[in-house]
């Protein structure tokens, strides 16, 4: 017999509210992205508009801005008819795509356009200088095409060979592949179209070689290292080199010092595109010193203050309240029109409450570190965790972790990220809390003046470390030592 039985249970779900999942939202965006999103939601909301009153820009044209604003007619052009949003800017007045934030001294650290030319193209054009059949060109092309930022192309001949025949509905053998191959490397910047950095390194010497501008044991010994003794080259491996190749230590330096002065990267002196945008840094606060007094602030320069329109307001107030003379279509608009009106509430607030947070958190960190704002010492930086910021604010720890990701700070002493400010504590024999920056900064002290033809090893670092007075392992600074991007003794040793 089935037994049918019903059961009650309760269950605690938090969910969050459209105005706070935009608050969120709000909080990841940098400055330069908030005024992408600004300018987006001005498009799109005829409900936003500037608020001239608080524009500092003198180039703002406020009796222009006046003149546009809707009219009456305008709720119409701001809804279709069917409760959807237009997508064609043609039909919006021109007031709704203009937004003027720009000061008049823009910072430094803005992002700046790149005119460098494409490496594609560069290497497009001297392929159309070379005599060669259409075949050989069209290969040629397609070859370039797989070319990556660096210059380098990283496929196997035969994949490129298969992919070939698919896009292109031709057969093509590997010998056609390489010979193309060597035509594309023979192309400036010398170097390009390697497969891998071997590769790159003795293209590079094959052409030194025909410049006849180096002496030519040198030059004999460099080509011998990276054609058949790369790995052990590259290990720094320079004793077992000298025996096995039967030259002194002068002869293996000079060679040394030349495959030093080969570009690694042919392409990375390129862009992609004559209209690429090279990312320089934007601050989202700025931290300055007054009379001893740090006080912050959020670069706000290029974000205009937004308000709700008044007129597109009144005139919803004016329609409410005439409903007799209300057509079906005049009624949907009205609403529409509320609804954007909401819309534009919501993310004006959401902006106040992301610049409120940023605000906040900004000023505990600098609360925290104090002495280093003051002199710019990493070894004045205390421990401090997400959740040191976020006792000390009464936020959640994400919400600590959103604001700190991808955002910036100017200061007296440089332009640094959040993160940098964020570490974890060790202690001293005497029992103080110390944060890991003075660990690195001591590390990269130490292996910078150290001598490059005995170099200091983890094990030496650790002694220094411990007869300074602080408590750490030796796997700790080797940790320490590789997110500090220094590579191990062997590899730093020099000639």
């Amino acid at each position: 017999m089935q037994n049918n039985s019903l059961q009650l249970s309760t269950k605690l779900q938090q969910k969050l509210s459209p105005m706070q999942i935009q608050v969120i939202k709000m909080l990841e965006y940098p400055s330069i992205e908030l005024e992408e999103r600004i300018r987006e939601e001005m498009v799109e909301n005829p409900a936003l508009e500037i608020d001239v009153d608080e524009v500092k820009d003198s180039t703002f044209d406020e009796d222009q801005h006046e003149e546009e604003r809707p009219s009456a007619d305008d709720l119409e052009w701001a809804w279709n008819g069917d409760g959807e949003d237009y997508d064609d800017r043609d039909d919006i007045p021109s007031y709704r795509l203009r937004v003027n934030n720009r000061s008049a001294d823009d910072s430094i650290y803005r992002r700046e356009q790149s005119n460098g030319q494409d490496l594609d193209e560069y290497l497009l054009e001297q392929l159309s200088t070379l005599n060669l059949t259409e075949r050989e060109r069209q290969i040629g092309e397609y070859l370039i095409g797989n070319v990556d930022a660096n210059g380098y192309i990283r496929r196997e001949v035969e994949s490129l060979a298969d992919d070939f025949a698919a896009t292109q509905g031709v057969a093509i053998g590997d010998d056609e592949i390489n010979h193309m191959l060597d035509v594309i490397q023979t192309l400036e910047p010398i170097g390009v179209g390697a497969f891998d950095l071997q590769e790159c390194l003795s293209i590079q010497l094959a052409a030194k070689r025909r410049e006849s501008s180096f002496p030519t044991d040198v030059l004999n010994l460099a080509i011998i290292i990276i054609d058949r003794n790369f790995e052990m080259f590259a290990n720094k491996q320079y004793d077992a080199l000298m025996r096995k190749l039967n030259v002194d230590r002068d002869l293996l330096e000079e060679a040394s010092v030349l495959i030093r002065h080969l570009n690694p990267n042919p392409g990375a002196n390129f862009g992609s595109g004559a209209d690429t945008i090279s990312q320089t840094i934007t601050p989202d606060f700025i931290v300055e010193n007054v009379n001893g007094k740090l006080i912050v602030s959020l670069n706000n320069g290029n974000i205009p203050e937004l308000r709700i329109s008044d007129n597109l307001h009144q005139m919803v107030q004016d329609y409410s309240g005439n409903t007799k003379n209300q057509t079906k279509k005049m009624k949907e608009a009205i609403q529409f029109a509320r609804q954007k009106i909401d819309s534009a509430r919501w993310f004006i607030d959401s902006i106040k409450q992301r610049n409120n947070t940023l605000l906040e958190t900004m000023r505990a960190i600098v609360d925290f570190q104090e002495l280093y704002f003051l002199t710019g010492d990493d070894r004045n930086l205390r421990p401090m965790r997400l959740k040191d910021v976020a006792d000390k604010v009464g936020f959640d720890i994400s919400t600590i972790s959103r604001v700190s990701n991808s955002k910036y700070v100017e200061t007296e002493w440089g332009v640094m990220p959040l993160k940098h400010f964020f570490s974890e504590s060790m202690s001293t024999t005497d029992g103080e809390e110390i944060s890991s920056k003075e660990i690195k900064t001591i590390i990269r002290e130490t292996i910078d003046s150290e001598d490059k033809k005995s170099p200091i090893t983890d094990d030496s670092l650790t002694e220094i470390l411990n007869k300074k007075g602080y408590k750490i392992a030796r796997r700790t600074v080797a940790k320490y030592r590789e997110q500090l991007n220094i590579p191990v003794a062997r590899l730093r040793r020099e000639l």
